[in-house]
């Protein structure tokens, strides 16, 4: 992980028009190479301060940079090209095979239709998939888990320096949940990508994160790495390290 810094929100505040605060007054900053995994109940604003990262809505109140660019500044549609999104249902298109799937960031910079192809078996092998075997079918010859994988790879195809994930993994099996959390987490420490992850669930956050933003009400009312989720004394973070038993917590990086 780096010390520069790759997103910074400062003194963030998000209102609807009808005067409702989803996000209140929120300093943060997100280093290179890092996983922030933001975690909290539904309606926390979680998701909230994704968006405001690539710009798919604007803050009401204070600044979000990335890369020491107020987003303000960035063309949305660039900023958004360099930054994979990945959400719980995946979002390919119906029409285009899984080749196709990953390529269509490439496609829109311009690469090359060899460059291209190379590229989407290189990331089918890197997320687990044989690109002899996957690569020409479509979204619907695919199982979840097959189609999350596929998504990842999508995000990742035209090498982003950021990537936001939102729930990404919750519409999974169990079983097949926790296998791809332990491989993306392995992918996320041969790759050093900074990761902006939100969940609800905590045993993914104490997995998966260098540090956790636990959100409450617009709020962040915690910001540390996993041990400080589990000794916290604060009511919200209490009740999520309750959620995980003593033995569950085994396993987990803290």
């Amino acid at each position: 992980m780096d010390s520069e810094k790759s997103i910074e929100f400062q003194h963030v505040s998000f209102r609807l028009p009808d005067g409702r605060t989803l996000l209140s007054d929120l300093t943060l900053e997100v280093h290179r190479g890092e996983t922030l995994v933001l975690l909290g109940r539904s309606g926390s604003g979680k998701t909230t301060t994704m968006k405001l990262i690539n710009r798919l809505i604007d803050p009401t109140e204070g600044q979000v940079k990335v890369d020491g660019k107020p987003t303000s500044e960035w063309d949305p549609i660039q900023l958004r090209r360099r930054i994979g999104y990945v959400i719980q249902e995946v979002g390919l298109f119906p029409h285009l095979s899984v080749e196709e799937n990953i390529g269509v960031v490439p496609r829109l910079e311009g690469w090359e239709a060899d460059r291209i192809k190379a590229r989407a078996r290189t990331l089918l092998t890197t997320v687990g998939l044989d690109p002899d075997r996957f690569a020409a079918r479509f979204p619907a010859e695919l199982s979840g888990g097959q189609r999350q994988r596929v998504g990842v790879a999508r995000a990742l195809a035209a090498d982003p320096p950021v990537m936001l994930l939102d729930e990404p993994f919750g519409a999974l099996d169990p079983i097949t949940r926790r296998d791809i959390q332990q491989e993306f987490r392995t992918l996320q420490e041969r790759l050093q990508k900074t990761l902006v992850f939100v969940t609800h669930d905590v045993r993914e956050a104490l997995l998966l994160a260098h540090r956790i933003g636990l959100v409450k009400d617009g709020k962040m009312v915690l910001l540390g790495p996993p041990s400080d989720l589990l000794q916290s004394k604060d009511p919200e973070a209490r009740a999520f390290a309750a959620c995980v038993s003593d033995g569950e917590l085994s396993g987990s990086p803290v």
